[in-house]
């Protein structure tokens, strides 16, 4: 993944999520910015909420050669990382609950070419210490291309 390419770039964004046998599916416009070696991706989602009004969620992933970090904005706000082999400290907050999280992540794997990017990852989701959920999560970038 160390060949970030620089710069600032449309892509399109499909995020696919499995929890127990449910599969959820974003499709999303965003944009991509190079810098260094890391790959910010942001999107805009609309989820829906407790009360089932429709709220807007900016996301911000932050993706390095070891770690992709899944911020999230609006609606909600939550804050998720994911390390290979490793335990780390998140949070979910929303107008009606808030409670701190940690991910165990099991597998993450990158594979880029230029502009395209796909990641897939497994992890634990724990709540107040306790496992809340096993996810399988995949990711793909494709760069927009400009007419």
């Amino acid at each position: 993944m160390t060949e970030v390419q620089q710069g600032k770039y449309g892509v399109s964004v499909t995020l696919t999520s499995v929890q127990g046998g449910e599969r959820n599916v974003v499709h999303a416009s965003g944009e991509a910015i190079a810098r260094g070696d890391q790959l910010y991706i942001r999107y805009e989602e609309t989820q829906t909420g407790p009360k089932g009004e429709q709220v807007s969620v900016r996301t911000t992933l932050k993706i390095s050669d070891s770690e992709l970090k899944l911020i999230r904005h609006g609606g909600v706000q939550s804050e998720q990382s994911f390390v290979p082999g490793q335990r780390r400290p998140g949070f979910y907050r929303s107008p009606y609950t808030q409670f701190n999280l940690s991910t165990a992540t099991r597998k993450l794997d990158m594979k880029r070419e230029g502009r395209s990017l796909a990641v897939s990852w497994e992890y634990d989701l724990y709540v107040y210490g306790e496992l809340s959920g096993q996810f399988a999560i995949s990711l793909h970038i494709q760069e927009e291309l400009q007419s």
